[in-house]
This record gives structure tokens, C-alpha cells and sequence, in this order.
């Protein structure tokens, strides 16, 4: 995305076209986001009480596999000179990303909270 993200713009550009349809595909699912301020923003909060959220510990980046993926996906990065290299870049290694390990990733969350939990919302080994 190009730009500030607002709450409001979050609502409009990505919950409700993206993750609303999803979420409703898929019952009994859980959505999973930090504490950014789009995310925290009332409008954002507005539209996600018709949806199960995990709860955020306050400064716990511990529980989002998506941060393990950007970890990846940074590694793997070349210098780009261009807003476009840099588009064409990511999603060529995106779509290119082992299913398998954010298979594992999203199969280690039970355990992820549980040691976040246990940890008070701190550090975990994860």
C-alpha cells in the first residue's frame, strides 16, 4: 500500500474487501492482528466485533507467524533501486515462499500463545 495507513483506510482497503470474506468463509476461525494504530483504531474495532479476535498482549510480538515470513522474505530480498523493482521483488518471492514452512508456522500458534501467556505477554523463545 501506498500512503498513511489510517484506521479507516484499513477498514476500507483490507478488512472489508480481504479479511471480512475470508473470515466468513471460514467458521469458527480466529483473526489474528497487533496493536498497530489502524488496528486499534475504532473503526477498525467497529468492524471486527462481528468476528472472533485473538487477544494482542499489549507488547508481545511473539504470536504472529507473518513476522517470521517478512523475516524470510527480507533475507531473501536484493536491493531494489524502484518503488516497482521492490513490488515485483516481493511478489515474486512471496509466491515462491515454502508452503511448508508457514504451514509450520501457523501449526506452532497453540503453543505460541501458551508460552506468551506463560511469559505474562513477554519474551518467549519463539
Amino acid at each position: 500500500m501506498r500512503g498513511t495507513l489510517t484506521g479507516q483506510r484499513y477498514v476500507d482497503d483490507i478488512l472489508r474487501p480481504h479479511v471480512g470474506p475470508f473470515l466468513n468463509g471460514l467458521p469458527g476461525a480466529f483473526f489474528q492482528q497487533d496493536n498497530a494504530r489502524p488496528h486499534t483504531a475504532r473503526a477498525a474495532q467497529d468492524f471486527l466485533r462481528h468476528f472472533q479476535t485473538l487477544p494482542w498482549q499489549t507488547r508481545s510480538p511473539d504470536l504472529s507467524p507473518v513476522v517470521h515470513v517478512w523475516e524470510q522474505l527480507k533475507r531473501q530480498m536484493s536491493l531494489c533501486h524502484s518503488v516497482h523493482d521492490l513490488e515485483l521483488a516481493v511478489q515474486d518471492l512471496w509466491a515462491h515462499l515454502p508452503r511448508d514452512n508457514i504451514r509450520c508456522l501457523i501449526n506452532s500458534m497453540p503453543d505460541r500463545v501458551a508460552a506468551c501467556t506463560a511469559a505474562g505477554g513477554g519474551p518467549t523463545r519463539y
